[in-house]
């Protein structure tokens, strides 16, 4: 029996130390998938941080593989201002540091700039696109937990030449009343290496350093609402790539912007 996502959570929430015992439904290849430890991290920083401040910035390395079990979480502030709280994360298994997360919580005010998101590119509905199927032994486990729904370029390992790729995603089931930041950061994970459809055929690659901006507040959503990604490589060479990516609401609002560093062996 797997465990849900908003379990995950909530063992966090009432855990102190903040621990979560995540079994092999989550993996990632050998590793936790990396959103999941991604909205874990934010939840432990989360439970710390005045609920008026609101999660504007937040940068990952992964430092190790984190396998399925118990995963304890640390969170400590590293400076409370005015306005604005800075906050670290780490993932712990057996003593060994396997993620390590900085995250800027901050509080609205006032400003003579104002600047509207980048709009949303024109997509055919959910309904309408292909979908990708959780295939025993083919996809990662992690997707038995999510749902994708292929709009923008092509397939990983085709041999495309286009610099674009994405499409729609949700979870498979509720997870909670309402979207949260918790959320938005495990579905964006959900999504291969915009680099991947280059190549043509099948290579390992991972995810090296990973930050996400956030545009708030949230809209209020429910937790399986189809989420807008679509992603852009900037660069690839040497065996890194790296890409930028724009998240957005079935109505149209910009929730966030993501940017990745990947290592690819192939």
């Amino acid at each position: 029996m797997s465990v849900e996502f908003a379990s995950l959570l909530q063992q966090i929430r009432e855990s102190s130390p903040p621990v979560a015992q995540v079994d092999e439904t989550w993996a990632q290849g050998r590793a936790t998938f990396g959103g999941l430890v991604a909205a874990l991290l934010y939840e432990a920083m989360r439970n710390q941080v005045p609920h008026e401040r609101l999660i504007r910035s937040f940068a990952l390395s992964f430092v190790g593989p984190a396998g399925p079990g118990v995963q304890t979480y640390r969170a400590q502030a590293l400076r409370s201002g005015k306005a604005v709280t800075q906050m670290e994360a780490r993932l712990l298994q057996e003593d060994h540091t396997m993620a390590v997360a900085l995250a800027s919580f901050g509080a609205g005010r006032e400003s003579a700039v104002v600047a509207p998101g980048h709009p949303m590119p024109e997509a055919p509905t959910a309904d309408d696109c292909q979908v990708l199927p959780f295939v025993e032994g083919i996809s990662p486990e992690f997707i038995r937990h999510l749902e994708m729904r292929w709009v923008f370029g092509e397939l990983p390992f085709s041999g495309s030449s286009q610099r674009q790729m994405g499409g729609w995603m949700r979870f498979r089931k509720p997870q909670g009343e309402h979207l949260t930041d918790a959320h938005l950061l495990a579905l964006v994970d959900t999504w291969p290496p915009v680099t991947l459809p280059m190549l043509k055929q099948r290579a390992p690659a991972s995810s090296l350093s990973w930050a996400m901006e956030f545009i708030q507040p949230l809209p209020p959503l429910p937790s399986d609402a189809w989420l807008l990604y679509r992603a852009e490589v900037d660069q690839a060479r040497d065996g890194y790539s790296q890409g930028r990516a724009c998240i957005w609401s079935p109505d149209g609002q910009l929730l966030a912007v993501s940017q990745q560093t990947v290592t690819i062996f192939g």
